[in-house]
């Protein structure tokens, strides 16, 4: 059983009640039900966490170099601003697939550029909370055509 992480970034605490016009009103513990559903049926573990300060995420994405297939992340508001994530990133040698609930290329100009999409196999904007299944669905095929090879 191949283990994916699951990483999240500033503010996604507050899914359900920050701007559910924007969000939505599930909640992070509603996502992480839904990607643990998912990647079970896949075969799949995931390891998931949320945090508002960087440098977790970056520490996460350090661990996940030692046991992990691969990472869906939503780096959130640091997928405008963060090198940081961009470099801990690049040294994740396995897929990544870079998640938004909303669909930012809609949204404010700062929002069209992310760090991350420079390092992702693949980006899934703007479909709502369901994007993180097909985050982890699209992975599990990454991960499988690897075993191939």
């Amino acid at each position: 059983m191949s283990l994916i992480y699951v990483l999240n970034g500033p503010n996604l605490n507050l899914l359900g009640k920050r701007q559910p016009h924007i969000y939505g009103h599930e909640t992070l513990a509603d996502i992480e039900a839904d990607c643990r559903h998912v990647a079970l049926e896949l075969g799949h573990d995931i390891r998931f966490h949320q945090s508002n300060r960087e440098y977790e995420i970056i520490d996460w994405i350090h661990e996940a170099r030692e046991d992990a297939a691969g990472i869906v992340i939503n780096p959130a508001a640091f997928s405008h601003t963060s090198v940081a994530l961009l470099d801990a990133l690049n040294a994740f040698e396995q897929p990544v697939i870079e998640v938004h609930i909303s669909n930012v290329h809609k949204r404010e100009a700062f929002r069209h550029h992310s760090f991350v999409s420079q390092r992702a196999d693949g980006v899934i904007a703007g479909l709502g909370t369901e994007g993180y299944q097909l985050a982890i669905r699209r992975l599990a095929s990454l991960i499988k055509a690897a075993e191939k090879k």
